[in-house]
C-alpha cells in the first residue's frame, strides 16, 4: 500500500481531513513519511539548508549562543538543544566554533529532537565525541538554562488554512477529487474561530490565512525554560510577521511540485508566522528580538569577515565555492531576505550580541 492509498482509504472512511493532518501524513507517516523514507537534505536529496551550504553559518550561530552563556554568568549546567538537527551539521559546526571557550563544553548536555530515526542515526555519527541524547519534545528538555536553535524547524510543523467568509472561516480540507484518482482542497462550513480574531482586522472576504498550533506550543515550551531558568534561542526560518496567502508548498530534487500529487514523496512547508511565535513567547514573560533578515544578521556577526579569512588560502573551484556560499547566505535574492531570525531571550538579560544595540 502507498500513502496516497492509505489516505484515499481514510478520507473514504471519516471524511476530508484538515491541511495539517494531511502534513502530518505526509512528513511523520511511520511507515511512508517524508522523513521516514527520503534523504531529504543535502544535493542527493530535495532541498539544502543553510548549514549544509557553508560552515560560517553554524559557526556564527554558535559564537551567539557562546557569549550569550558568558554574558549570563556562565549558568552550569545548562542544556544546548537543536529542533530537527537534520544530519548534525549545524551542531558539528556549532561545537566546533565553541570548543575553545573554557567551561563551555563541559558545562552543556546536548539534547536533540528529531522524529526521523534514519536523521537520528546520521547526527549519531556526526556528533559522535559530544554524546548527544535524543528527546521526544520540548516538553522534556530539563528546567534548566536552555541554549536552543531551530534552523527550518517551524516551516515544516503543520499549519491549518481558513479562508474568511463574514466574520467567519471556512476550513481548507483535503478530500478526493471528483474521478477518485488523486486528491483535492475543498472548504469546510463557514465557523468562528477565536485563534483568528484579530486577523478579521487585516483581512476581507475570500482572504486566505494559515495558522499553526504546533508552534505556540512549541514556543510556549521553549519561552517558558529560557524566562525561568536563563538562555537564548534562535530561530531562523523562511516567513514573515504575519502569514497571509497559501504558502503550503511542496520540493522534490530541489523542484518545486503539487503538494497534493505525491503524498511522502515530497517534502511540504509553509510560511512561519512570526507574530505567532512572538505572542506566545512573551505570553511566558520571555523577551523576543526584532524579526532581523538572514542576510543583516549574518553581516552584522561578520560573515564576510570569515568569508575573507577562509578565502585567504583558496584558488579555483575552492574560492568560487566560499564566493558563492557567501552569496547564497546573505544576498536579498538569495536567502538574505526571504529567511528571517528570531532570538528569544530573558527579560532580564540583554538581548543577544546581534540585537544589543537595538535596546
Amino acid at each position: 500500500m502507498s500513502l496516497m492509498q492509505s489516505l484515499r482509504r481514510r478520507i473514504e472512511l471519516d471524511g476530508p481531513m484538515t491541511v495539517a493532518d494531511y502534513m502530518s501524513e505526509c512528513l511523520l507517516h511511520p511507515d511512508y513519511g517524508y522523513y521516514t523514507t527520503a534523504p531529504a537534505i543535502g544535493a542527493e536529496g530535495d532541498f539544502i539548508t543553510a548549514p549544509e551550504i557553508s560552515q560560517m553559518f553554524g559557526e556564527l550561530l554558535g559564537l551567539v549562543l557562546v557569549q550569550s552563556w558568558l554574558d549570563q554568568g556562565r549558568p552550569q549546567p545548562f542544556t544546548l538543544a537543536e529542533l530537527g538537527p537534520g544530519r548534525g551539521t549545524l551542531m558539528a559546526d556549532m561545537l566546533r566554533a565553541t570548543r575553545a571557550v573554557p567551561g563551555f563544553h563541559e558545562a552543556m548536555e546536548l539534547l536533540l529532537i528529531e522524529a526521523s530515526p534514519r536523521l537520528r542515526d546520521l547526527q549519531r555519527q556526526a556528533l559522535a565525541p559530544y554524546a548527544p541524547r535524543w528527546v521526544p519534545s520540548v516538553e522534556d528538555l530539563p528546567q534548566q538554562p536552555l541554549f536552543l536553535v531551530a534552523n527550518e524547524f517551524f516551516d515544516a510543523l503543520p499549519i491549518r488554512q481558513f479562508q474568511r467568509e463574514g466574520n467567519q472561516w471556512r476550513e481548507r480540507r483535503v478530500g478526493l477529487a471528483e474521478d477518485a484518482s488523486g486528491l483535492t482542497l475543498g472548504l469546510g462550513a463557514p465557523a468562528p474561530q477565536p485563534a483568528l480574531a484579530h486577523r478579521l482586522e487585516d483581512t476581507q472576504d475570500g482572504d486566505l490565512v494559515e495558522h499553526c498550533e504546533v508552534a505556540a506550543v512549541v514556543t510556549e515550551a521553549i519561552a517558558q525554560r529560557i524566562g525561568d531558568h536563563g538562555g537564548v534561542a534562535l530561530l531562523v526560518d523562511y516567513g514573515d510577521w504575519r502569514s497571509l496567502g497559501d504558502t503550503l508548498q511542496a520540493l522534490r530534487a530541489h523542484a518545486p511540485t503539487d503538494p497534493l500529487a505525491e503524498p511522502g514523496q515530497a517534502d511540504l512547508t509553509a510560511h512561519v508566522d512570526f507574530e505567532a511565535i512572538c505572542t506566545a513567547a512573551s505570553a511566558t514573560g520571555c523577551a523576543h528580538t526584532r524579526l532581523t533578515p538572514q542576510g543583516v544578521f549574518l553581516e552584522r556577526l561578520g560573515i564576510t569577515d570569515r568569508a575573507n579569512a577562509l578565502a585567504s588560502g583558496a584558488a579555483g573551484e575552492p574560492l568560487a565555492q566560499i564566493i558563492a556560499a557567501h552569496r547564497r547566505l546573505t544576498h536579498p535574492e538569495e536567502m538574505g531576505n526571504l529567511f528571517k531570525v528570531l532570538g528569544l531571550y530573558p527579560a532580564k538579560f540583554a538581548p543577544p550580541q546581534d540585537w544589543k544595540n537595538d535596546t
